[in-house]
Order: structure tokens, then C-alpha cells, then sequence
């Protein structure tokens, strides 16, 4: 398509000053991207990015992703102007109470929007995460004759994303893992947020980038018939590599008092709004202004980019047509299996079964899952032999063999789950990544994320408790489980044997509004053979249940999760009759029961209650209540067998019979 340079910069221009009146009026904003990048939003929206407004989640649509996401108005207005559902009332409403244009962009708010960002480097993770299932579609649904998944990722990203080292470990793997599918936009103005770069900064970017695997280009983000030639050129390229385009940009261009300066990165520039709107030739009575050449030349943009849509589903259809194989196989990535039946789906356990920790009953617990689920995806930060999450039935990806389902992302803790969510935000794989539980604290960012964009990102978190031993307090994760509580909409499941293991696996999978991670033993667990495991199994799905049913009059309750159940139980055979047992593999679960469920499991009549985990105990509170006790880990742990750690810090059935008499 040709480029129409002059309406295109009359364009950069008023999307400008589109930025310049939502940050004014709101008061708050960012205007140093919007204005700096004008030309560059210019040529992806209005010429090379091939994507259907009317259709925001089109399979084939080039994805672009805003890292830099505090330049939220780029991205608003160039999708108003594309013709998205986003119409200048909602630009007018930038930064206010439910609005649909964020202070940051936010997944689910805006159509268009590809993924929540703001904190910066997530969405370079993001967009390499998109780029992996990109490839791994393209190899598992494309044929010689019909190639429905080849569209690009493209991303744009600031100095203070490229500082970040969640993006510094995603670009490492991108460049190992060969994604040439990935274009990165380094919009390179010299200028962070509080300072200009150079006093933070002094590396060779190009040269960096090259020596990890990337191809590198440099261009003038304001040539717009340059930046084109170049975005061209990466789209086109047949290296096999990603690449990055350096794009030198000059920030809040259009507002001469603070441009090219770190005063020009936020709202600073607001209070020359007039002059500045003047020297960009807005009228001056007339604020959110778009010209109408602008909105025909836009208009008559959209109609090809639907004519492109239009002519992709043709092809698509005849993929269908020719391929009912494969047709099938992408059906099923919307399929959305009930809980009870994925359960179905995973044998029993044998009685005497003898398991290393439930990690290694969740690899028991994947495989038919796995094989009912052929988008699930599993991954591991450099410790496979140790999570016991691999996919037996697949391989591994990597550039020889895009359609491996398991994931090598080496010690890279917080790009492997910045990653994940970019998977997942794309919506047709369903991404599992482990770690040992105390490396959460690595990848925390990125699953705080998860939660706030409802991301059904799957954590197999192992080494779960001061149960490490040995290694000591630096891998024994005392606060771990319950810190990962506290983020709202994100659940944390403890599986006490390998029963509850699958029900863990099983509630994960259905879910589809938000993260799970399971957090499971390295040390040897016995199976709770006194608990029937149909109800071990549906009981993790209501978060907690009655164990173990007291059979006379009800005077103690004591609750436990993870390793120590089989502590409660056999406290409660020393204690009596009275005696009620209740596993709570997730307190989130159980949360969300209704009022009836929870006053069964723990009635408000009985005050007399125990709590056990081994681990901090803060949050237990909330069902001990003032008359109850808790037996828990307020401090670190020690370095020594498994055994006589939870000895020494009094993690013990005796400690729990104790507790509960002293009441």
C-alpha cells in the first residue's frame, strides 16, 4: 500500500493533539510517547499493521502491543482513529471513573487493547509469549496449501522498559529460541522519567542485541517513509531472528518548552496545551479534534483492512474444508472442560502408591490431562527434574521443533511468567510454568498481573514448605503461601496427597477467570487413605471440606493444609470423638462458597479450632477465631533433614494435640 505521507502527518499531528487534550483535561497523563511516537502510529495504523477493527480478536491479526503502556493515549487514539468501538467521548473520558480508556491499558477494557500494561518490560514478555504460540500454531495448524497463522507481533518500548530485567531475560529467549516472527520498536529518545538516559544508562543496545541473536535496524522515528521501509524490511525478514528496530525519536515533540526533555515524559507539557495545539495546526476552538480528510482517509483504511479479514476467512474456510483433522484440533482450544470431567479423565490412585511429594504425583496427575488438552503447554524455569511437569507425550519447543509443548525458559524466573501471561492473553494455548515455590518471589510482578487481567495462567510451584530440609531458609518458603493469597483473584491451592493433587490440576484447568498455582511437596506424603478419594478430589474444589467427620458431639475442629493434614488427622485420633478434621487446600475456593457450605464445614457453634500449615500464620485468623490457636512458622526456617526441621520449629502432632487441649 502506498504511503500517503501528507494526510498521514496531518494524522500524527491530531492523534497529538488528542493526547495533549485527554492529558490536560484529565489533568494527569503522559505525553511523551503519544507525541514521539506520532509517526511511527501513523504507518502501523494507518498502513502496515494488518488487523480488523470490527473484529478487535481476529486469529490472523498482526498484534500490537504498547509496553511502554504509561503512553496509554497512543494506543487510545490511534484505535479511534482506526475505527475500533472507541469514539471520541471515550478519549474525552482518558484517566476517569470507569472509563474505557485507563490510566494504563487494561485487557478486557478497550477493544484493541492486547494486553494489560504499565509496569514496564511486561509487555515485551507479553509480546515474546505471543510470538511462542504464534510459532507453535503455525506448525501444528498450517498446511503447504493453506497458511492461516502467519501475522507478526510487534511491540513498543521505551528506555524504561529496556531497563527492566523481566524484559532483558524475555528478549534473551527470543533471541535463543529464534522468534522472527517478533519485531520490537525501541522508541530511543535519550530521556527516562526522572532524568535524561544517560545518567542511567551507557550500553550499546544494537550490539547488545545482536550478540543475543536479534537482527537490528536503525531508523528516524519521524521519517515516516523510512520507518515504513524499515518496519518492511523486519516484516519481510528471512533470518529467522527477531527484530529491533531502534527507532530515534524526539519525546513530546509538538510542545517546544519541554520536548526532547524528561520534563516532556509525563503532564508536564499540559499547561502549553493552546500554543502547543497552535504550533500543530488544531483549530483553536475545537479541542479532541480530527479533520475530516483525516477520518475519510481512515474510513476508506478500515474497508481494506476488512477486505483483507474478508479474504484470510476464505482461505480459512478452505483450510477447514480441506483439513478436518486440524479443524478439529483448533475447536478444541475453546472447549472448556468441567471440572468432574477432567477428573474423569485421571485414574485413581493405587492405595499403596508410593509418590516422591505430590510434585512428583502431578506429573501422574498432567499426562492425561495433557492428552485431553492438546493446547496446554508446560514450561519450566531450568528445574524439570525437580517440578515434574514435563509433557511425556510431546517435546520440547525450540527453533528445529516449534511444536514442542514443553518449554526449557532456563533461570529466568520473571520473563518465563511475563511470558506466560502473553500466552495467555492470545487466548488459544493454556500456559502451565514452574519454578520452586520461594522463586514466586521472582515471578510475582508478572502474576500479579495474571490476576488483575484474569489470566488463567496455571503455576506448578514446587518445594513447597521448610519440608526442602536441607537447603535450608533460603528455599524454605515460611511466607510464600500466604503473601500469594493476598493478590486478589488469584488462588492458591496446597494438595495434601496426590488425590488432592488431581482435584488441584482439575479446578486449575476450569478455571477461566484468573491464575491458580498448586504448590506441592518435594517431600514424600502418604495418601490420606482414611478420606474416600472421590472426596478428596471434589473437596479441593470447594477450597476446604470435612476430612475427617467427628462422630460424637462436635467440640474441636482442627484445620490443616498441604503436608500437614496428616498431622490434624492423627491428632484427632489422640483427641477423641469430638474430633472434626477439615482439609483446606484453598482458602480462596472456600471463600467463594456460599454461606450455607462454609457453616457446614465449620460451624460458627464450635469455637474450639486449630489451625496447621507450616508456614507464617497471619491469615489463619480469619478461622481460628479469637478463642482458637494456630500452629504455624513465624520465622525462618533451618538447614537439616526434613524431619527434624518441622521437629525443631513444631510442626508436630504433638503440637497440635497440645494447641487443641489448651482451649
Amino acid at each position: 500500500m502506498t504511503l500517503q505521507t501528507d494526510l498521514l502527518a496531518q494524522a500524527a499531528n491530531q492523534a497529538r493533539g488528542l493526547a495533549i487534550d485527554a492529558v490536560h483535561k484529565a489533568g494527569i497523563g503522559h505525553l511523551g510517547l503519544p507525541l514521539g511516537c506520532a509517526e511511527i502510529g501513523a504507518v502501523l495504523y494507518g498502513n502496515v499493521l494488518e488487523h480488523n477493527p470490527d473484529e478487535p480478536r481476529w486469529l490472523n491479526r498482526d498484534r500490537f502491543i504498547l509496553s511502554a503502556g504509561h503512553g496509554s493515549m497512543f494506543l487510545y487514539s490511534w484505535l479511534h482513529l482506526s475505527g475500533y468501538d472507541l469514539s471520541r467521548d471515550d478519549l474525552k473520558a482518558f484517566r476517569q471513573l470507569h472509563s474505557r480508556t485507563p490510566g494504563h491499558p487494561e485487557f478486557h477494557e478497550t477493544p484493541g487493547v492486547e494486553c494489560t500494561t504499565g509496569p514496564l518490560g511486561q509487555g515485551i514478555g507479553n509480546a515474546v509469549g505471543m510470538a511462542v504460540t504464534r510459532k507453535m500454531a503455525a506448525e501444528r495448524l498450517n498446511t503447504a496449501e493453506h497458511e492461516i497463522i502467519n501475522y507478526s507481533v510487534v511491540c513498543l518500548a521505551g528506555d524504561g522498559c529496556m531497563q527492566e530485567g523481566v524484559a532483558m531475560e524475555a528478549v534473551e529467549f527470543a533471541g535463543h529460541q529464534q522468534l522472527g516472527n517478533l519485531i520490537l520498536i525501541y522508541d530511543s529518545n535519550d530521556v527516562t522519567l526522572d532524568a535524561m538516559a544517560d545518567k542511567t544508562q551507557s550500553e550499546n543496545t544494537a550490539a547488545r542485541f545482536k550478540a543475543i541473536g536479534w537482527d537490528v535496524l536503525t531508523v528516524d522515528g519521524h521519517d515516516m517513509a523510512a520507518f515504513l521501509k524499515t518496519f518492511k524490511k523486519a516484516k519481510k525478514s528471512k533470518s529467522g531472528k527477531p527484530q529491533l528496530i531502534i527507532a530515534r525519536t524526539e519525546i513530546a515533540r509538538g510542545i517546544p518548552e519541554v520536548a526532547g526533555t524528561a520534563k516532556g515524559h509525563g503532564e508536564g507539557g499540559a499547561k502549553f496545551a493552546e500554543s502547543a495545539r497552535a504550533g500543530l495546526g488544531l483549530p483553536a476552538d475545537e479541542h479532541f479534534y480530527v479533520s475530516d480528510d483525516v477520518l475519510t482517509y481512515f474510513a476508506a483504511h478500515k474497508k481494506r483492512l476488512v477486505r483483507g479479514a474478508n479474504k484470510w476467512k476464505k482461505l480459512y474456510k478452505a483450510w477447514r474444508n480441506a483439513n478436518p483433522d486440524k479443524a478439529a484440533l483448533l475447536d478444541s482450544a475453546a472447549l472448556s472442560p468441567t471440572a468432574s470431567e477432567l477428573l474423569a479423565k485421571i485414574p485413581l490412585f493405587a492405595a499403596d502408591v508410593k509418590h516422591g511429594g505430590t510434585r512428583a504425583a502431578g506429573t501422574d496427575v498432567l499426562q492425561p490431562l495433557a492428552a485431553e488438552l492438546p493446547f496446554l503447554i508446560g514450561g519450566s524455569a531450568d528445574l524439570y527434574g525437580s517440578t515434574k511437569n514435563y509433557i511425556a507425550s510431546s517435546k520440547d519447543f525450540e527453533a528445529g521443533n516449534p511444536g514442542g509443548r514443553n518449554i526449557r525458559f532456563g533461570i529466568r524466573e520473571h520473563g518465563m511468567a511475563a511470558i506466560a501471561n502473553g500466552m495467555a492473553y492470545d487466548g488459544l494455548y493454556r500456559p502451565s510454568i514452574a519454578t520452586f515455590l520461594v522463586f514466586a518471589d521472582y515471578s510475582r510482578p508478572s502474576m500479579r498481573i495474571a490476576a488483575l487481567a484474569k489470566l488463567p495462567v496455571i503455576y506448578i510451584y514446587t518445594h513447597d514448605s521448610v519440608g526442602v530440609g536441607e537447603d535450608g531458609p533460603t528455599h524454605q518458603p515460611v511466607e510464600t503461601v500466604s503473601s500469594l493469597r493476598l493478590i486478589p483473584n488469584f488462588d492458591v491451592i496446597r494438595p495434601a496427597d496426590a488425590e488432592e493433587v488431581a482435584g488441584a490440576f482439575a479446578g486449575a484447568l476450569e478455571r477461566q477467570d484468573g491464575p491458580t498455582l498448586i504448590a506441592l511437596s518435594r517431600q514424600a506424603l502418604p495418601l490420606m487413605n482414611e478420606i474416600p478419594a472421590t472426596t478428596r478430589r471434589e473437596g479441593v474444589l470447594k477450597g476446604a471440606y470435612v476430612a475427617v467427620q467427628e462422630t460424637g458431639p462436635l467440640t474441636h475442629i482442627l484445620m490443616a493444609t498441604g503436608s500437614e493434614l496428616q498431622l490434624a488427622i492423627a491428632a484427632a485420633k489422640q483427641l477423641g470423638a469430638g474430633v472434626r478434621v477439615v482439609s483446606v487446600p484453598c482458602i480462596e475456593r472456600f471463600n467463594r462458597q456460599s454461606s450455607d457450605y462454609r457453616q457446614s464445614v465449620l460451624p460458627a457453634s464450635c469455637e474450639k479450632r486449630v489451625a496447621v500449615e507450616a508456614g507464617v500464620s497471619a491469615l489463619w485468623h480469619q478461622f481460628v477465631g479469637p478463642a482458637g490457636k494456630i500452629v504455624a512458622i513465624d520465622r525462618f526456617g533451618l538447614s537439616a533433614p526434613a524431619e527434624q526441621v518441622f521437629e525443631a520449629l513444631g510442626i508436630t502432632t504433638e503440637a497440635v494435640v497440645a494447641a487443641a487441649q489448651s482451649l
